[in-house]
């Protein structure tokens, strides 16, 4: 979704369409046939409601996963066995979450409300307020949550009242992306990708600028052509942060300077992933890739998703993860890309990836449906 000023002005869905305008392919791949070699596991299965325009995703922490759907409903399950240990109303149309840490809860809301709840029983701690309308998951890391905002700022909050520690904030575009992305955090640095380009590193417990970097420049000869926006979390290993942007590049950097290692041009408004020797990339027009995450040279692409709203991948031991809009798991070989099993869900978008949960992981649908599954060789 595109925003001019705080007013919607034009369906993303729309833009990423005009951008497929010059390939022969303008509708949905059909999906290919193969001969599975893997398969997938059904641990259990829960109904959370429904996801409304968010993108909203469930937590897992030691024990638990939780998950919550627009309406306010937050439900926390024992992670092995599916039962449900807890349901409550937070009195808020969620926009993001699910954030767990530390033995709390937390959500945000339509109109900036930012609340956190004990993991053991569901109970208020505290409640917040925010500049706008939280659009992610807020995160929690050393007694600091870290909140984003639909302004394009990122404030913190402490963990035990919630009161505001820090407030980042930068100036934007006329024209932006309406971006779900949240942040990043690592050894004591928030990163953060926005509009035009630009990410930042910010000090988790002062939210003062460590560095900022260009991964794109905005290009083009019509505001709509230049909008370069990062719309989706940076990605960070011991040494190197990456980000991309949509319409833009992909680049990666020093993390703890901000030096370029190196550029690509791709486009991608979901998001990546690292693992091993690899960068795993959904791009926005559905094909994934596998890069050298060390000079970003080419492995293997499969463009047999294309236009399918593919996630940001997931990496999950020796396999690659990611869902489309009708609802699939796809598991692709991590090494040559090839597919190599299918899982339908209950027929609803997934939105963002899987999320890791011990050897196997969850997922939530669109229309309320929480998974619990794993993945084995046949």
């Amino acid at each position: 979704m595109i925003v001019q000023r705080g007013a919607v002005v034009l369906l993303l869905a729309s833009l990423l369409a005009g951008c497929s305008s010059d390939k022969a392919q303008l509708s949905p791949a059909k999906l290919v046939n193969f001969v599975p070699s893997a398969k997938f596991e059904v641990r259990w299965e829960q109904s959370v409601g429904k996801m409304g325009n968010g993108v909203l995703q469930p937590a897992v922490t030691q024990d638990s996963v939780l998950a919550a759907n627009s309406s306010g409903i937050i439900q926390r399950f024992d992670k092995s066995s599916g039962k449900r240990l807890w349901r409550i109303d937070s009195h808020a149309l969620i926009s993001g979450g699910v954030g767990a840490a530390d033995g709390l809860v937390l959500v945000g809301g339509q109109k900036g409300d930012v609340a956190a709840f004990e993991e053991s029983n569901g109970q208020l701690r505290w409640k917040s307020k925010v500049s706008s309308e939280v659009l992610s998951a807020p995160k929690l890391v050393d007694g600091v949550v870290v909140v984003r905002t639909g302004d394009g700022r990122i404030a913190g909050l402490d963990s035990q009242s919630g009161k505001r520690l820090w407030l980042y904030e930068r100036a934007t575009p006329a024209l932006v992306a309406r971006s779900n992305a949240g942040v990043t955090i690592r050894n004591g640095i928030v990163y953060a990708g926005f509009a035009a380009g630009k990410m930042a590193a910010i000090g988790l417990h002062n939210g003062v600028i460590v560095w900022e970097s260009s991964v794109s420049q905005p290009r083009g000869n019509t505001e709509l052509e230049r909008v370069s926006d990062i719309t989706s979390l940076p990605i960070i290993d011991d040494s190197q942060v990456c980000a991309v942007a949509f319409q833009g590049r992909l680049a990666c950097f020093d993390a703890e300077q901000g030096g370029s290692l190196w550029t690509r041009d791709l486009s991608s408004d979901k998001g990546l992933t690292m693992s091993r020797k690899y960068l795993f990339l959904s791009e926005t027009d559905g094909a994934v890739l596998a890069l050298d995450k060390i000079s970003g040279s080419s492995y293997w692409k499969n463009e047999q998703l294309s236009l399918r709203k593919t996630t940001a991948p997931l990496a999950l031991a020796d396999y690659l993860l990611v869902a489309d809009f009708e609802g699939y798991l796809h598991v692709l070989n991590r090494d040559d890309g090839r597919f190599m099993a299918r899982f339908k869900t209950d027929g609803s978008a997934i939105r963002s990836a899987p999320v890791v949960s011990d050897d196997g992981f969850v997922v939530q649908t669109e229309d309320g449906s929480l998974y619990s599954l794993a993945i084995h060789s046949k």
